[in-house]
């Protein structure tokens, strides 16, 4: 059922109220959303060291890849012919080359999926420290506004007493509401400094003093919420990773199981140096084999296994916490959206009954008790509506983010 047009504008009237930033913008920054995650994107330590494991991963790959240098030898007998020189060339054979090469492009594939959703998750976090910064200060603000109200309700009353209509209780009352709801604006305005500051290190700024100012405002967006209905892990990042990890560990048993004989060489060289009998250089050709007498490579291959088999359980765990996570978070956010519009639909009448309370007391058709209650019910209504926004907000945030299915570029 559509809301009244006059409702609709009594709530958008409150909300811009409650979203307008109390810091004061004095040489700082303005700052979006979407630039606080460009900025974070380019300047976290955080991503710098994803962003080297990546590059560890694609130093193995080279490493991998790259032949081994052949060894030259020189000797001297007293038997002809008595000079020998040689080159030991060791063979790369393909049944060792092409798993040894695979498993290091498995992790390669792994390193880059966790570096995408390293890229995703900091953009999350600033996602949401900016939304919890902006309901920072909205309480802030809010709390200010309730400030001022207390010392207007005080002030009405010692006015009142003077004039015989208020008894020194009802100043009393009155006093003690003004101090608390000073306490109050004092801990949110702290809390909405505290807000900025954790966005400005989410961003990789120096957190030390205020240098931004946000300019976006919190809005429970359909588009935001509705993005994320049909997401799913079948390909989510994080289990991508997993399942790379999987394909680098068997590859590695497989070559492993193949090394239990070390790489034979081919040996190249010739043979000088024959008095009184033919002159010339001989030429010089033969193989060598390693024998396995000591060993078969059962040890680094039983070390490959169990990595293979723990990369498994990781795979199975992998995606009973994602899935575990996105069904939660898919519950957070339709709890959350619900109470963000049945308190979307509270917040103009809990404005209005707060205004009107104070309107009767001040004409004595209200007792303060009554007017005390009705400000409290108002404000925890307007704090209400800003906590479920977020949280539906945040909790679409994290399913996109636990959803996420972007494959990444070796």
């Amino acid at each position: 059922m559509p809301r009244p047009t006059s409702q609709r504008t009594a709530l958008f009237a409150v909300a811009s109220l409650l979203l307008t930033p109390t810091v004061s913008p004095q040489a700082q920054q303005a700052i979006s959303r979407a630039a606080a995650v460009a900025t974070a994107l380019d300047n976290s330590p955080r991503l710098r060291l994803a962003r080297a494991d990546s590059s560890a991963a694609r130093a193995s790959v080279a490493l991998a890849r790259q032949f081994e240098n052949p060894t030259a030898g020189a000797s001297f007998t007293r038997s002809a012919p008595q000079v020998h020189y040689t080159l030991d060339i060791p063979l790369d054979l393909p049944w060792l080359r092409h798993p040894r090469i695979g498993a290091a492009l498995a992790g390669l594939n792994a390193a880059s999926t966790r570096f995408a959703f390293a890229r995703a998750s900091l953009a999350f976090d600033v996602d949401t420290a900016y939304t919890r910064a902006l309901v920072f200060d909205g309480r802030a603000h809010l709390s200010q506004r309730s400030a001022r109200a207390a010392d207007s309700l005080l002030i009405l009353a010692q006015f009142r007493r003077e004039a015989g209509d208020a008894s020194q209780l009802d100043v009393e009352l009155a006093t003690l509401f003004a101090g608390q709801s000073a306490n109050t604006s004092a801990a949110d305005s702290l809390d909405a400094v505290s807000g900025l500051l954790a966005v400005q290190a989410a961003m990789g700024i120096d957190a030390v003093s205020l240098t931004i100012v946000l300019t976006d405002s919190l809005a429970l967006e359909a588009s935001v919420i509705d993005a994320s209905a049909n997401a799913t892990t079948s390909d989510a990042l994080l289990i991508n990773a997993a399942e790379a990890d999987v394909r680098s560990a068997d590859l590695s048993v497989l070559f492993e199981r193949r090394r239990f004989l070390a790489t034979p060489a081919l040996s190249l060289g010739v043979e000088s140096g024959n008095p009184g009998g033919p002159g010339g250089a001989l030429p010089l050709i033969g193989i060598s084999l390693p024998l396995p007498l000591f060993n078969r490579n059962g040890a680094a291959t039983d070390a490959a296994r169990v990595a293979a088999e723990r990369a498994r359980a990781q795979l199975a765990q992998t995606r009973l916490e994602v899935a575990a996570a996105l069904a939660e978070a898919r519950r957070d956010a339709s709890n959350a959206r619900t109470r963000a519009e049945r308190s979307a639909r509270l917040v103009a009448g809990a404005d209005r009954v707060a205004t009107l309370s104070l309107l009767a007391y001040r004409e004595g058709a209200s007792t303060l008790p009554n007017v005390l209650e009705s400000q409290r019910s108002a404000r925890e209504t307007l704090a209400q509506y800003l906590a479920d926004v977020a949280a539906a907000r945040n909790a679409a945030a994290l399913i996109r983010l636990l959803s996420l299915t972007v494959t990444p570029q070796p």
